[in-house]
């Protein structure tokens, strides 16, 4: 190896722990975007996450994910950590922005560019569009390779593209089961480096996971289609791969997942252990009447000694109130 590929790879390691002794069995972690204020379905995922965390005596890190700066809302930031800390969450170290880590971001790009594993591309959406009738998990278009080769005479390079196989990839989601993806057919290469100079999402949460030591991933079921694509980039980068569940996500009468583009209402701490207790019953676990009434003190304790993954329903989307039952 290199001198600047070993320091590309030490940027790169893993979490140590603080000890130096082994790593702790348990760590997950919340990572909201802050393009709005939480609503049921962030509080969902929140709640799902953490429990998990405790109940397996675990930590529960925090990292607000706004490498895309355009969809970052001024003030939301601060308004997440105050509904967390309202419905009484406690997160364990710092927290993390992603916005301060670019040049982390620019090292994992590097090794991957002096590994051969990406490439320049000098495509539009529009030539995209034109080039590819083949529709990604994404509702997007598959790539079609156009620049995979190398860019063509008088064209510059606007994107850094990920190489995906023409494979499957499977892998077991603690809830919603064993779950495969052929990368090229399904998404196509992906771009890691935006035209606009942003590092892509499944960049960013890769290397963060990594750099954080953990260990189980805890999220909503309309990233599961991304776990293939992030568990390959993860072996590209020779980084860990923890283990993935995902939650059933929150959707509205019309079907659509509840989100601040279908114009989801914010919660309000002030609800407490009610809406607790709303978003446990949506993750397969009913809530005495006593403890959805009481404090938060009961609430949590209550609630992380019922935790138990198996209990959440293997469903893609659930409407509030619904009966739901689990595994």
């Amino acid at each position: 190896m290199s001198t600047n590929a070993a320091s590309v790879a030490t940027q790169l390691s893993p979490a140590r722990p603080d000890d130096g002794s082994k790593r702790r069995a348990y760590r997950g972690r919340f990572a909201p975007s802050p393009s709005g204020p939480l609503h049921f379905g962030s509080l969902v995922a929140a709640l799902g996450s953490y429990l998990d965390a405790r109940a397996h005596d675990g930590e529960w890190l925090l990292r607000i994910e706004d490498v895309d700066q355009q969809r970052t809302q001024r003030g939301a930031v601060d308004d997440i950590l105050r509904t967390l800390d309202g419905f009484g969450f406690a997160w364990d170290g710092e927290l993390v922005l992603q916005s301060r880590r670019l040049d982390f971001y620019h090292a994992a790009l590097v090794r991957l560019q002096l590994d051969g594993d990406v490439y320049p591309c000098a495509c539009s959406r529009r030539e995209i569009a034109e080039l590819s009738p083949r529709r990604s998990v994404d509702g997007g278009q598959v790539y079609p390779g156009t620049c995979r080769g190398g860019l063509a005479g008088g064209r510059a390079a606007r994107a850094w593209r990920l190489r995906l196989p023409d494979q499957c990839l499977a892998f077991d989601d603690r809830v919603q089961g064993r779950h495969a993806q052929n990368l090229e057919c399904a998404v196509g290469d992906i771009i890691l480096l935006r035209a606009d100079g942003q590092y892509a999402y499944q960049l960013a949460v890769v290397a963060d996971d990594a750099a954080q030591g953990v260990t189980a991933v805890v999220r909503g079921v309309d990233l599961l289609d991304s776990t293939a694509r992030q568990i390959w980039l993860q072996q590209r980068l020779r980084l860990p791969t923890p283990t993935y569940a995902h939650l059933p996500v929150v959707i509205n009468a019309a079907g659509e997942k509840l989100s601040k583009q279908t114009r989801a209402a914010a919660v309000d701490p002030a609800a407490g252990s009610a809406l607790l207790a709303a978003a446990l019953n949506f993750l397969g676990h009913p809530v005495p009447q006593e403890i959805s009434a009481g404090s938060l003190t009961d609430f949590w304790s209550w609630a992380i000694a019922a935790w138990s993954i198996e209990r959440v329903p293997a469903r893609r989307g659930v409407f509030p109130g619904e009966a739901i039952a689990g595994k």
